[in-house]
């Protein structure tokens, strides 16, 4: 049997921008990625700390360094710049891989930039 369990996680960051007219997703540092080892086209769970919203959608990749957090499309319509999220990514595996596996935990600053 698989279970699914915290992959990797971006604390809370600040929203940056919300594109109502792009096509999907999250637009994510490409540092912060990095970090969180989350790989472009990854499916993310967002949680709103402002709000209470939880929604997924899938990674895109910003400019390294930028800060980014842009919600887009749909998304966007979920929160607003400066809200605070959490950034939550799940992997299946099984309860003897879980045991042993450690996720990548990432605590940007309060510019969303690896400290």
């Amino acid at each position: 049997m698989f279970i699914h369990v915290v992959k990797s996680k971006i604390h809370r960051v600040k929203v940056t921008g919300a594109d109502l007219n792009y096509i999907g997703s999250i637009t994510i540092d490409e540092d912060l990625l990095d970090a969180a080892n989350i790989v472009e086209g990854e499916k993310v769970q967002i949680v709103n700390n402002n709000n209470g919203e939880r929604l997924e959608t899938y990674a895109i990749p910003g400019p390294r360094g930028s800060g980014e957090i842009t919600l887009n499309g749909a998304a966007a319509r979920k929160v607003a710049p400066g809200d605070i999220l959490i950034l939550i990514t799940y992997g299946m595996m099984t309860k003897e891989e879980a045991l042993k596996f450690k996720p990548s935990l990432v605590f940007p600053n309060k510019d969303n930039l690896l400290k």
